[in-house]
């Protein structure tokens, strides 16, 4: 496989991160998700305006995973109050990690992982957390032996779907030896 290059995403690639933002949602989970859900999740949550809003604050980060120059998979990190729950200043939230199905087990989404852990030990953070669906067995295991472990439940609306998600936290700095 080609060298992966980790790129922050500018405004000026909204669409190239609205269209890997839709394929690789639609791969990972409409197999299990009707498509009514899935249409109505991304029309809220997928449209120009939010992701625009998205990108342009301060405290969220987008980044490309790139093959080829093309995208192949993404990350969004949220810092302070963009955070979609906790908001713990000394924290940062994977809100997102997605890769295209054909490069899933070649290192894509550890590529991206190891730059939000980077990310997060410049900044200080004490921990990084996410949610992932409960059923997402595979994304589990993944945070798992990434030493994440689950510290709560929240629920993730799909459309009309109330699914449960798993919150997982990584210690990145014990706040006793900052």
């Amino acid at each position: 496989m080609d060298t992966i290059n980790i790129e922050e995403i500018s405004i000026k690639q909204l669409q190239e991160l609205q269209e890997i933002g839709k394929q690789t949602f639609y791969e990972t989970f409409s197999e299990s998700n009707n498509e009514s859900d899935m249409n109505a999740y991304f029309a809220e949550n997928n449209n120009s305006e939010k992701l625009k809003n998205e990108l342009n604050n301060p405290n969220s980060k987008f980044f490309f995973a790139n093959s080829n120059q093309k995208p192949i998979g993404y990350l969004k990190l949220n810092f302070n109050n963009a955070q979609t729950e906790i908001n713990d200043p000394n924290a940062m939230e994977i809100e997102r990690i997605y890769v295209l199905k054909t490069f899933q087990n070649k290192k894509v989404g550890q590529i991206l992982l190891d730059k939000a852990i980077e990310i997060a030990k410049q900044k200080k953070n004490t921990y990084i957390w996410l949610g992932v669906w409960e059923q997402n067995l595979k994304a589990i295991r993944f945070y798992n032996k990434n030493s994440f472990f689950e510290f709560d439940k929240h629920i993730f609306k799909l459309g009309n779907d109330d699914q449960t998600d798993l919150m997982m936290k990584r210690i990145i700095f014990d706040s006793k030896n900052k």
